[in-house]
């Protein structure tokens, strides 16, 4: 049974929000804002504290209807420093939906434009990460839903202000834990600021012993007192970027371009060739989640990567062909594992539906002997559109890079006759199977794929161990895993054939179709695998990335794997629960097999 996760909300006679979960209210009505700003806002020392910082980062503990942020957005949109960009982590365990936040949001008009961003991005109360885009802010929210110890644990930040805004300790005890102070201290930056409503000696006595300087001041409204604190220290101006320089123009280049750029850092992109010349270069492509019935991580870490990925690609025209995918089961016991699939707490409600084969069928057009699962929030993509949006008006460079050096002061870029290409102090490598050749790393294999394309045809997205995905005017259909290959430049009769053979053997009405269509059309790619098939997304060294592995996913996984990245290249807090972080961790298999050693006699 999933765990009951509603703050039970309940109105109370003059309007104001009030969890029956705590017994305590969210805020007054009549001085919510006021309190918000009186108590969290000034008691940060904001907006001063954000004067000449290009970066600044505020953590709460309490998201609940979104005031405080709403209310720190607006005061940052009036006063932000000039190019500032503004990160805001928070912490909710018993989400509100959006139409409970946009109700209590709404008493206040003044703070209508900062609502309005909130609430169109305000995310699925599924456990995990959810990152929210606040374009209009120059400002990014990564709300995490679950318990405040683990969030805590899993954030990858470092506080410059810190709301802490939980219900009342003597109510909700557990926000203003050991485990949470603890947490609290651990992901602030130096000087950090922390202002909360409770003066209750416990949490005075926990930030003491933490190494925060504590103050009482006057409180706000009926409340007499309330505290601010700050850690002593100061933060060390950041280090300039310099040069970034991405490998790779296909979507996981195409999608650390876009991520970079939304972190305010530029780039020079290096490609022997197009943009998608690789495995980015079909007129379709599926946006599928791996599924796991077993391992929580993998089914966590696919359900963040659809999210983003569906949210991203919604916001560039032309770009989603189809909604919904059509998985059919393949084996026996698919039916059961769809189900447990389905019930996992990571996917909104609703997002994956089992179906029997008189549903599957009725779905497809034509009978079919099996049930599936319905992906509601997996897609059909137009790759073309999705690398034109990210990769337009970037720097690039044409050229095929043969071997990487470090310097002082970052890396250099040497082309096959040892000719330089560009010095750049950070390098990302996203280069699919070619990251093989570059890099002294983790166990990659090559996996030819060739799938073929009619126009003509239209088909909802399926899968089934082939697929079939609707392109902008017809229908693509495959592909072959032949494994060790890694010829593309021609593509193969028989391929095809076997392509068109898969095809006809689950969905026979729709292979006869393709066959009256017209000419077929035909290409390959190498897929770049790992033998965990999860991606390799993380540093190697200091200043150098890599973003590869991403077999048959990547158009899936590739947009949050890249913010991750960035992030680590910037500086800045990742979308990425650290669990999840270490599972796609590009030393993984170097770590793993230096455990896996003997371990060296010792002479007794």
């Amino acid at each position: 049974m999933t765990e009951d996760r509603s703050p039970r909300l309940v109105w109370t006679e003059d309007g104001a929000p009030r969890s029956d979960r705590f017994g305590d209210i969210y805020f007054s009505r009549e001085d919510g804002l006021a309190e918000s700003r009186a108590v969290f806002l000034a008691g940060c020392g904001l907006p001063e504290a954000w004067r000449d910082r290009a970066r600044f980062t505020v953590a709460e503990l309490g998201f609940g209807t979104g005031l405080n942020i709403a209310a720190l957005l607006d005061l940052w949109r009036r006063g932000r420093p000039s190019g500032g960009r503004l990160h805001v982590f928070s912490v909710e365990g018993f989400p509100l939906g959006r139409d409970e936040a946009a109700r209590a949001l709404g008493t206040w008009p003044e703070l209508a434009d900062a609502a309005r961003a909130l609430l169109d991005a305000w995310p699925s109360p599924t456990p995990g990460f959810h990152r929210l885009d606040l374009p209009g802010f120059n400002a990014t929210l990564d709300l995490a839903v679950g318990d405040a110890p683990w969030a805590l644990t899993q954030w990858s930040g470092r506080a410059d202000a810190w709301f802490l805004d939980g219900f009342a300790p003597s109510t909700n005890p557990g926000m203003w834990s050991d485990a949470v102070l603890d947490g609290v201290a651990t992901r602030s930056a130096p000087g950090a600021r922390v202002a909360t409503f409770t003066v209750a000696g416990a949490v005075r006595r926990g930030l003491t012993e933490r190494g925060f300087v504590v103050d009482k001041r006057p409180g706000h409204g009926r409340k007499r007192e309330r505290l601010e604190a700050h850690l002593p220290g100061a933060l060390a101006a950041p280090a300039a970027a310099g040069t970034i320089a991405v490998i790779g123009a296909g979507i996981a280049g195409a999608a650390v371009v876009r991520a970079l750029d939304a972190s305010g850092l530029s780039c020079v992109v290096i490609e022997q060739a197009t943009a998608g010349a690789g495995g980015s270069g079909f007129p379709s492509a599926l946006v599928t989640p791996r599924l796991d019935a077993g391992d929580a991580g993998i089914a966590a870490l696919h359900a963040q990567a659809l999210s983003r990925a569906r949210t991203l690609y919604s916001d560039i025209p032309g770009a989603i062909v189809a909604d919904g995918v059509l998985q059919l089961e393949q084996a026996a016991r698919d039916g059961a594992r769809f189900g447990k699939v389905a019930a996992q707490a990571v996917w909104p409600e609703g997002s994956m539906t089992p179906l029997d084969a008189a549903a599957a069928g009725a779905r497809l057009g034509e009978p079919v002997e099996t049930g599936g699962l319905f992906m509601r929030d997996a897609l059909a993509l137009n790759p073309a559109r999705v690398l034109d949006a990210w990769l337009d008006g970037t720097d690039r460079i044409a050229a095929t890079v043969a071997r990487i050096d470090p310097t002082a002061t970052g890396w250099r870029l040497f082309d096959a006759t040892g000719k330089a290409i560009l010095e750049a102090e950070t390098v990302i490598v996203a280069a699919g199977w070619g990251a093989a050749a570059l890099l002294p790393v983790p166990p990659l294999a090559p996996v030819r794929g060739q799938a073929d394309w009619v126009e003509g045809v239209i088909a909802p997205p399926t899968a089934w161990g082939g697929y079939a995905a609707p392109t902008p005017d017809g229908l693509l259909f495959g592909a072959t895993h032949e494994r060790g290959e890694t010829t593309v430049e021609t593509t193969d009769a028989a391929a095809a054939a076997r392509n068109l053979r898969t095809l006809e053997d689950r969905l026979p009405a729709l292979a006869a179709r393709v066959r009256e269509a017209g000419p077929i059309r035909s290409r390959a790619a190498i897929r770049a695998t790992t033998p965990d098939r999860l991606p390799l997304a993380g540093a190697l060294a200091p200043g150098l990335f890599v973003l590869t592995g991403l077999g048959s996913r990547g158009f899936c996984i590739a947009p949050l794997l890249a913010e991750h990245i960035a992030a680590m290249a910037a500086g800045a807090p990742s979308p990425l629960p650290a669990d999840l972080a270490l599972r796609v961790d590009p030393k993984r298999f170097v770590i793993a097999d230096a455990l896996a050693q003997p371990s060296p006699a010792v002479d007794g």
